[in-house]
């Protein structure tokens, strides 16, 4: 049996030793809250860097979406001249050229292509595609596989070019399908918060031949096929320079909502760091005083 006198200091003792495992808990949960404060704090470094990056380059891929819609625009005006229509046959494909890129951090960008053309399938299956950008061919390639017949990476790493749409033109023109029409889908600019995905028809060789008013242009048939390549190219180019200046937009838009939603979790981190500060401070101080009072106690 311990003295009546004994019993205070006893108390006071295990007071303090019970309070003294709470300080370390709230030390490691201090730590915790820097910790994510920190990250955070990079993260909104990153995130307005790349919306000033994206700031940047917006008006250099507005002015070349421009210029390429000036190109497509043309181009596509001598066929609705000579009324140019796709050729009706049984058996006969569309081939859908899907224009996206290989970067993300861009919002929904290229979801949207991706379910516009899942909407397609449900409607009209019959078509064969051809993506350029990884991005659209890695969502499109776990529902329409097996309607992927040449895809293409590395374009849009930059403004594009005239030289670039020709290349892909290449590649389509040499494609052994025999196709009703072509129809290019890309995301066309409406303004700098908002776009939607729309086509544009790229017709084949026989069917700029059967066009009711062509021998208007007075074209010899030996030229038909560098003609249709030519306006492809023109097409394709209106198309990737557009959908250029979409994602860049998009990314701007999305690197400022980043921004945003980190100032306001640094915020919220930042109160709850504070008081957390003040919880551990106050729990010393209490510490320090109970002490002081069972040592005047003894």
């Amino acid at each position: 049996m311990l003295s009546r006198a004994a019993r205070p200091a006893l108390r006071a003792g295990a007071a303090v030793s019970s309070r003294a495992a709470a300080p370390t808990a709230t030390f490691a949960t201090l730590r915790e809250i820097e910790g994510k404060l920190k990250s955070i704090r990079n993260i909104e470094k990153i995130t307005k860097t790349m919306k000033i990056v994206a700031s940047t380059k917006l008006a250099r891929a507005q002015r070349s979406m421009a210029d390429s819609r000036k190109y497509g625009e043309t181009s596509n005006e001598v066929f609705q001249s000579a009324e140019t229509k796709p050729l009706e046959g049984e058996g006969k494909k569309k081939l859908l050229v899907v224009c996206s890129s290989d970067k993300g951090l861009c919002g929904g960008i290229h979801s949207g292509l991706s379910r516009y053309i899942r909407r397609r399938a449900l409607e009209d299956s019959n078509f064969d595609i051809v993506v350029i950008g990884e991005k659209c061919r890695s969502q499109l390639s776990r529902t329409n596989a097996k309607d992927i017949v040449l895809n293409f990476s590395g374009a849009g790493k930059d403004i594009p070019t005239f030289a670039e749409a020709q290349a892909i033109a290449d590649q389509i023109v040499m494609l052994s399908g025999a196709y009703s029409d072509i129809e290019i889908i890309y995301n066309k600019f409406i303004n700098a918060t908002s776009y939607e995905p729309t086509s544009v028809a790229a017709f084949s060789e026989e069917a700029i031949a059967s066009s009711p008013n062509f021998a208007a242009f007075e074209v010899d048939e030996e030229l038909l096929s560098n003609l249709r390549e030519y306006a492809l190219a023109n097409s394709l180019y209106w198309a990737l320079s557009e959908g250029h200046a979409c994602e860049i937009s998009a990314r701007r838009n999305a690197m400022d909502n980043a921004s945003k939603n980190a100032g306001e979790m640094i915020s919220k981190y930042q109160i709850l760091f504070n008081r957390t500060r003040q919880a551990v401070i106050t729990g010393e101080l209490v510490e320090i005083i109970t002490g002081a009072t069972a040592s005047a106690d003894m």
